[in-house]
């Protein structure tokens, strides 16, 4: 039974857990590297331990603590599950509500850099920001049960927008945030005025390995073609470890990711450094990497993914305008991305998988560009 009640939330870890991570960083056992063995084998430890020594003795938990407090922030329950969110509203009478779901290993971290050109914006479009937490990530825990796939997220999300009162609002994801954004466009065409979405070569490539349909129609003759068809026999043979092992035992990864702080650290930063191609903040990154840790939520955040990768269907395709921005673009995305023919579609030659993180202000701009002409 849901409760409808929204709750102030503010973000307060013990101090006991801040020197917990720090104690089990200094005992941290480094395992063995063979002599030569590189980064297709996983992270190096030459990398990894930069990132290890900067969050134990150089990363301030509490500045980045309080920046995410600066926000106001709340948590209700939705079907049983506790779900955190941040809710941002502008001073400005046109402000359009816009929906901002992040992906996996993300979490709402990633839109710091994001929020304050989007409801405080010199010019243009401003937006009063909506961002949960996923259900089983960071403070959108416990996870209350099984069955968190991303469809259901979406109902939770159309569920939170009637709560916060919002009769038409604009949706935005990257990765699972996508996924997620398009089944709410989808449920909820009522209320939606538009959907938003980002995605890069890479990933666009790695999404036609769980739609076979799409990598069906390709033509290996074609040089187009033979190019996403590589990408994707490179992501199942060497890209898509990480997905295996949450796919299939994500309680046996998750007792590690929740008592070491260095495997939490190296499967969030391999990921980032993997699928960006623009510097991106590292105390940032940080952030997202303690919201992990402190709220053992890596273990949570691997059974959703198990159980979406045991869903089936997608619920209903979206009928309301829709707007995809393409990161690092090439031609392979138009040939991958089933947009409409009125789609509202942006190119950029920088930036990966994660834009609010990379290029924040190009991404704010195509938001206020896709929406400011939508009611």
């Amino acid at each position: 039974m849901s409760s409808p009640t929204i709750q102030p939330f503010r973000i307060e870890i013990d101090a006991d857990d801040v020197r917990q991570l720090h104690a089990r960083l200094d005992q941290a056992r480094w395992p063995q590297e063979p002599a030569g063995a590189g980064a297709e084998r996983g992270i190096p430890s030459s990398e990894l331990r930069v990132f290890a020594d900067h969050w134990r003795s150089g990363y301030g938990w509490r500045a980045w603590e309080a920046r995410l407090n600066n926000y106001p922030q709340f948590v209700t329950e939705i079907d049983g599950q506790r779900i955190h969110f941040l809710h941002v509203r502008s001073d400005q009478p046109d402000a359009k509500p816009l929906l901002l779901t992040h992906g996996y290993p993300s979490s709402v971290a990633e839109f710091l850099e994001l929020i304050e050109p989007l409801v405080r914006p010199e010019s243009g479009q401003a937006f009063h920001v909506v961002a949960p937490s996923l259900p089983g990530y960071a403070f959108s825990t416990p996870l209350g049960g099984t069955g968190w796939t991303m469809d259901r997220t979406a109902h939770a999300w159309v569920e939170l927008m009637r709560r916060l009162g919002y009769p038409r609002y604009g949706v935005h994801g990257g990765d699972v945030g996508a996924g997620v954004s398009g089944l709410v466009a989808g449920l909820d065409p009522e209320h939606v005025i538009g959907m938003h979405v980002v995605t890069d070569p890479m990933t666009a490539a790695a999404t036609a390995t769980f739609i076979p349909v799409m990598a069906d129609r390709l033509d290996a003759s074609d040089p187009v073609d033979k190019l996403i068809l590589d990408r994707i026999a490179a992501f199942r043979a060497e890209g898509s470890g990480y997905l295996a092992i949450q796919n299939s035992r994500p309680q046996t990864i998750g007792y590690g990711l929740a008592d070491s702080p260095l495997l939490q650290l190296a499967w969030i930063v391999e990921k980032h450094l993997e699928w960006t191609d623009l510097p991106i903040d590292r105390d940032q990154l940080l952030t997202t990497v303690s919201l992990y840790w402190f709220t053992a939520s890596g273990a949570s955040a691997a059974h959703t993914l198990y159980d979406q990768a045991h869903a089936t269907g997608w619920g209903m395709p979206p009928t309301v305008p829709q707007a995809f921005a393409v990161f690092g673009a090439d031609e392979t995305v138009r040939k991958l991305v089933p947009a409409p023919a009125d789609a509202h579609w942006s190119e950029f030659a920088r930036g990966l998988h994660f834009p609010a993180l990379e290029a924040p202000a190009l991404l704010a701009a195509d938001l206020q560009d896709f929406f400011g002409s939508l009611e």
